[in-house]
């Protein structure tokens, strides 16, 4: 029955078009920096802070637990830049930043 309406009224189910194997999107991006960062310096990452589209592949900053402490509080934070290509493999990375997890930025 919802067939029969939907043809009358002329809808049509929408399909998602598929995503081209060589564009791959910012999760993807995020998701190879983390996993490729954390092998490469044995840390675990906390989270993504940024990702920026570049002309060839991505650029994404992955926050990594360093020193961790009790209380939690005082434990030590990297900021990491990623440097991801198209296919989502490793170019290079550098820590810019340093800092204790409560603090905020000035």
């Amino acid at each position: 029955m919802a067939e029969n309406r939907r043809a009358r009224s002329g809808q049509t189910a929408k399909t998602a078009a598929p995503r081209s194997s060589s564009r791959r999107g910012p999760e993807h991006a995020a998701r190879a920096a983390c996993e490729s960062l954390e092998r490469l310096i044995c840390h675990a990452a906390e989270g993504v802070s940024a990702v920026r589209r570049k002309d060839d592949g991505w650029c994404v900053v992955v926050d990594v637990l360093e020193v961790p402490r009790i209380p939690d509080t005082t434990s030590l934070l990297a900021s990491y830049e990623v440097q991801i290509d198209e296919r989502g493999e490793l170019m290079e990375y550098s820590r810019v930043r340093r800092y204790r997890r409560g603090s905020a930025d000035e």
